[in-house]
């Protein structure tokens, strides 16, 4: 992890050093992600010991939930060096969930008593990277890149049983209904490459990103491919994209991908 943060810092720092002549060019783009979301909530049992849900959620349909939405990057470049920014705000709104079982204090106890449950969520995903050409060349480009992403993500589950469930210790049940919500704070270090593949003269392209990353989190990864039209001001763009989540077992994300549709434009200055 140290090896990481030491990356990120020189990739970060080095654009400031660079002694290039080239100027900064800036690229700002607004864009629409539409995932769909599929994973797994275990949230920490109370005090009392009385279980709390571990919570499947998704597969629901694109829109289906999304309440509300805003997304915004942006890169910084000179020569060779580039600095890249990633800002997503979602709020999806009583998403289709299961309980597949519950926590009573390390004891799992599975049950299919499951009638009506909805999952919140609410989030905030933040990435800076600092990157450095590797290849620039008429068949395309490929940047290395390093830096950090934060998730800030609250999750909120209301949960319909056909029945309790009974834990293995004594007095130990779990209500027919209920709600419970947690709040969990991620800061990963990521390293990947981001680049485009040009098709010839025409003002089409292809371009790609992968990243992966530890931190709060056992793994991350972010991955994208699309196509691209490029005009004098911009370019717009549409593809696929997913985002992944796995933390340990103890904690909230369990195997949690967003995953779909995104289209934006970007403006050069």
């Amino acid at each position: 992890m140290k090896r990481v943060l030491l990356a990120v810092l020189l990739l970060l720092l080095a654009p400031a050093a660079s002694a290039q002549e080239e100027h900064w060019q800036f690229a700002l783009t607004p864009y629409l992600w539409l995932p769909n979301v599929n994973g797994t909530l275990r949230y920490s049992p109370p005090p009392a010991g009385n279980g709390a849900p571990e919570v499947g959620t998704g597969p629901n349909n694109y829109l289906e939930n999304l309440s509300a939405v805003f997304m915004l990057s942006g890169e910084a470049r000179k020569g060779k060096w580039s600095v890249i920014s990633d800002f997503i705000y979602l709020d999806f709104d009583s998403q289709k969930s299961s309980v597949q079982a519950v926590d009573f204090g390390g004891s799992l106890v599975s049950t299919s008593l499951n009638a009506s449950t909805k999952s919140s969520l609410t989030g905030l995903q933040w990435t800076l990277a600092g990157g450095y050409t590797l290849v620039d060349a008429p068949q395309g480009t490929l940047d290395l890149i390093g830096g950090v992403r934060y998730l800030g993500i609250e999750a909120r589950t209301d949960w319909q049983l056909t029945g309790t469930v009974s834990g293995p210790g004594s007095g130990q049940t779990f209500p027919a209904s209920g709600n419970i919500s947690r709040r969990s704070n991620l800061w990963d270090g990521i390293i990947g490459v981001r680049g485009r593949v040009r098709f010839g003269e025409s003002p089409w392209f292809m371009p790609y990103y992968l990243d992966l990353g530890s931190g709060s989190s056992k793994l991350t990864w972010q991955g994208f491919l699309g196509v691209a039209y490029g005009f004098k001001w911009g370019d717009a763009v549409f593809g696929y994209r997913r985002l992944y989540y796995d933390q340990a077992d103890d904690k909230l994300l369990q195997n949690f991908r967003f995953s779909g549709p995104s289209f934006g434009a970007s403006f050069r200055f």
